[in-house]
């Protein structure tokens, strides 16, 4: 008889602690840089990976370890780890399989600090990125294949274009080509959709954002599903399926299984780089992960009411969310996203920029701050902020409209972030 799996809402509470009689009911921060042991031979074993445990928490640590199982369990994955940050997850997750000499596949519509990891520091590592059109049919996509991919990379849901990726499309061309599928699922989250029931293979996610929820911790997250066959594509992937001198010649496909590629990132690349999330940091992520469902639920629901609404002003020159049936993502939302999608949307103001400047500084509750997806709602001008540096040419270029705003919905009010968008709307129309 096949075991009951929680859902969502019950994994976000209970899942990757479970204490014994007489223990505390929060999972525990354990703010130690180093674990005692009775004897050498002991710390020997776990340096030559013959025994598991903790000894230095560069590499690992408990509290961490509880929160990447709870992340794992969310998103069906068999092993998890967290990083310093969203942008070190993305790093250490293609890095994880790829070196100099290398090729890698990405969507274009991916977060922008993402693009610039991609397209200029790989590449000083030698490792060389093609960017391609998500939407374009798959025999295009076929053709940026080199013998050298390694991996292709796309986002769930793009920051900060809110567009759907068709995860079974990339999956299936990945697959064809004999290497993985790495996506973010950043902005929906396990709650609205999880990757590996589509075929991807790795998932990676800013913790900062909707599983922190409350703007106070900066962290990242890897699970691997551990469903790609790395000794299937041996001479692929060396770096898991042939013997790593700098840990006494440990072949990880054959040590861990399943859990080659995340102990492979954890015994290598964690300890040369050293970017892991601090204990303190984990346990905030940890409270973080047990509101997650209703969470983001609640920023779902009230996005779509004030999509709805902003689309219904005359201010408002267009407005993207992947939920309004005019949306040309909405067909593609139905499929992978049904119960919802997240809480940020895109939308751009009928005016020139003193007027989306004048609504912006009109707000009330809505935040200007760079952050998205946490409790407070938050709103960002891309051509006064981010792309600031640009021309109006050079937006056009890079297809972001003089007056688009990304908006990120908190958890205020729905009716009175409405009241408070209408009257911005209006002061920024008086003459």
């Amino acid at each position: 008889m096949n075991e009951k799996k929680n859902r969502p809402g019950t994994i976000c509470v209970h899942a990757g602690y479970s204490p014994e009689n007489g223990e505390p009911r929060q999972m525990p921060i354990i703010q130690s840089t180093t674990f005692k042991y009775e004897s050498s031979a002991a710390m020997g074993r776990l340096f030559d990976l013959e025994d598991d445990g903790y000894f230095y928490t560069r590499l690992q640590n408990p509290t961490n370890d509880m929160v990447a199982a709870r992340i794992a369990a969310l998103e069906g994955g068999v092993a998890a780890m967290l990083t310093s940050s969203g942008q070190a997850a993305n790093f250490f997750a293609c890095f994880n399989i790829c070196e100099a000499g290398d090729h890698m596949i990405s969507a274009a519509s991916i977060y922008g600090g993402t693009f610039n990891l991609f397209a200029v520091t790989f590449k000083k590592m030698g490792i060389d990125v093609t960017f391609v059109d998500q939407d374009a049919p798959a025999e295009e996509i076929e053709k940026a294949f080199r013998p050298n991919t390694k991996l292709v990379f796309g986002e769930t849901l793009s920051n900060p274009g809110v567009r759907v990726l068709d995860l079974e499309k990339f999956a299936t061309i990945a697959h064809s080509h004999g290497v993985p599928f790495i996506v973010d699922n950043t902005f929906p989250t396990p709650v609205f959709c999880r990757p590996f029931e589509w075929g991807a293979d790795i998932v990676t996610h800013s913790t900062t954002k909707y599983m922190d929820g409350q703007g106070v911790q900066v962290g990242g997250a890897i699970v691997d599903s551990g469903n790609f066959d790395w000794e299937a594509h041996a001479e692929k992937f060396p770096g898991l399926t042939t013997p790593d001198e700098s840990y006494h010649g440990v072949i990880y496909t054959k040590k861990f299984g399943k859990g080659a590629y995340i102990s492979k990132a954890t015994c290598q690349l964690m300890r040369d780089f050293g970017a892991i999330q601090s204990p303190q940091n984990a346990f905030y992520l940890g409270l973080g992960l047990q509101t997650l469902d209703v969470r983001v639920r609640r920023h779902n629901s009230s996005a779509l009411r004030i999509a709805r609404f902003l689309q219904s002003d005359p201010r408002v020159k267009w407005v993207e969310f992947p939920e309004l049936e005019t949306s040309p993502e909405h067909e593609r939302q139905l499929k992978y996203l049904p119960e919802g999608t997240c809480g940020v949307m895109a939308f751009a103001l009928d005016g020139d920029r003193d007027f989306v400047e004048k609504f912006m500084d009109s707000l009330k509750l809505a935040t200007i701050e760079t952050h998205v997806a946490d409790c407070h709602t938050c709103i960002l001008h891309p051509a006064a902020h981010t792309h600031r540096q640009l021309s109006d040419a050079q937006l056009a270029e890079a297809g972001i409209d003089p007056a688009q705003l990304r908006f990120s919905v908190g958890l205020e009010d729905p009716e009175d972030l409405i009241d408070d968008l209408r009257q911005a709307l209006d002061k920024a129309s008086e003459n």
